[in-house]
């Protein structure tokens, strides 16, 4: 708990005065509290409900019994029905706590109807003396506590033993009522400032895709004599720019010819889907020899273009200019496609082209499987039809779209900042609330009276 002890001394919290007088709690995690709280345990507190392995052969759509699985933990309703037997100790209601036991230990508020609870969940009910929504804002605190001491080599569990065992620092009930209701009223200002910020990250998004695909479609001369292009998405042409298919100019999955100048100890780029971001973004720091490096990746050189094949990846953008490469080799996960540019076509022109917001909405009506693992396939991108300028207008544009795009990046990545910012006095926020750190009660009552 240090790193959030820490946070909790950050300058907006400072605005918030403390509690006349406090006490050891005698809980490492909690520190001191104030002097008029108690030390208690959940158990004491909250009456637990475990969840239940209800049999999947009566789970259904429409029909039945809303059952809460870990994945309906923040929704409103399920996204399954239950239509088997049911047994009435694993019911919970509207406005119930509830803990997923897998992974990260996540709390909410039930939100939705009266539902049934199914294994690895549980359902903590205040009794006489606990105030839900107090408890909702605690909760996460312990848990993380109890996450980052437990070991597992797979998914971690929380046992309802441990739930039970939890200590804490307990206010009066009509203190807790209030934290609750002041934490409900500023985190809710948090959430909408977030809200806004990611909307307008959205646009600025929306804005670099378009600013790409005029670019690479129209050129950078807005009074340049235009000609029919002859394909549908690209309308009207610079008069002096050809079309033709992507794969006369550029190789698709080249061979790894570059691999024979290379003795199998040097060390070669790895690059996994994560490390590929959108509209850009590559993470060259995970690197292998070449002899650790079989035969079931795709393999790519500095100068390649690649491109994730796989959806939603590549309807987000994924996809780079490999660049800085360890010995100028890279390999990555099969669902790439990767470019080299050939035949008069400059290779950072191409990127930009695969960024456009037609290849990528062309591409992603080509898709080819089942479910959600739908792939672009290579004969898209071998037959394409794209634009082609001269060289030096190539280059331009490009030089164009880097400066233009890096501004845009820029400003995207403050917001993200500040974004972040607002996330961390969130919980640093949530933290000094229900810790006792910082005392509320005041703002609670001006807030109600208002």
């Amino acid at each position: 708990m240090s790193e959030a002890m820490r946070t909790l001394r950050a300058e907006p919290l400072r605005r918030f005065k403390r509690y006349p007088a406090y006490k050891d709690s005698g809980v490492w995690w909690l520190g001191q509290i104030p002097f008029h709280w108690t030390v208690a345990r959940i158990g004491e507190f909250m009456s637990l409900i475990n969840g239940y392995p209800f049999d999947s052969e009566y789970f259904v759509r429409g029909e039945g019994v809303p059952l809460v699985r870990i994945r309906d933990l923040n929704s409103t309703e399920t996204e399954v029905n239950y239509v088997g037997p049911v047994i009435d100790e694993a019911w919970i209601e509207a406005g119930d706590v509830i803990i997923g036991m897998d992974g990260d230990f996540n709390v909410a508020r039930w939100r939705g109807p009266k539902a049934l609870l199914n294994q690895r969940m549980c359902c903590v009910r205040p009794r006489s003396g606990a105030n839900a929504g107090f408890v909702t804002y605690l909760l996460p605190l312990p848990l993380k506590v109890i996450n980052d001491l437990t070991y597992s080599t797979t998914v971690k569990h929380l046992s309802s033993h441990a739930v039970r065992k939890i200590r804490f620092g307990a206010p009066p009930e009509s203190e807790q009522r209030a934290i609750a209701a002041f934490l409900d009223r500023e985190t809710a200002r948090v959430d909408a400032l977030v809200a806004k910020k990611e909307q307008l990250i959205e646009l600025l998004q929306e804005k670099r895709t378009a600013l790409v695909t005029r670019a690479v479609t129209k050129g950078l001369d807005p009074n340049v004599p235009l000609k029919d292009s002859g394909v549908e998405w690209l309308g009207k042409i610079p008069a002096h720019w050809d079309v033709k298919r992507l794969k006369f100019g550029a190789e698709l999955n080249p061979s790894p010819l570059e691999l024979r100048k290379l003795s199998q100890d040097r060390e070669v780029s790895f690059v996994p889907m994560e490390a590929v971001g959108e509209f850009g973004g590559l993470d060259l720091s995970r690197t292998k020899p070449l002899s650790d490096v079989g035969s079931g990746y795709t393999y790519f050189a500095d100068g390649d273009v690649i491109v994730a094949k796989i959806t939603p990846c590549f309807e987000n953008g994924k996809g780079a200019l490999a660049t800085g490469l360890a010995n100028g080799i890279g390999f990555g996960t099969t669902e790439l496609h990767v470019l080299r540019a050939i035949g008069g076509l400059e290779r950072k022109y191409l990127f930009y082209l695969t960024l456009a917001d037609a290849f990528r909405r062309l591409g992603k009506a080509e898709m080819y499987g089942a479910g959600g693992q739908k792939r672009v396939p290579e004969s898209f991108v071998k037959n394409v039809r794209h634009p082609i300028p001269p060289i030096h207008e190539q280059r331009a544009i490009a030089a164009f779209l880097d400066r233009e795009t890096a501004q845009i990046d820029a400003l995207i990545a403050k917001i993200r900042e500040g974004m972040e910012r607002l996330k961390e006095f969130r919980t640093a926020l949530i933290s000094a609330a229900v810790t006792g750190k910082i005392d509320v009660r005041e703002e609670a009552a001006r807030s109600a009276v208002a």
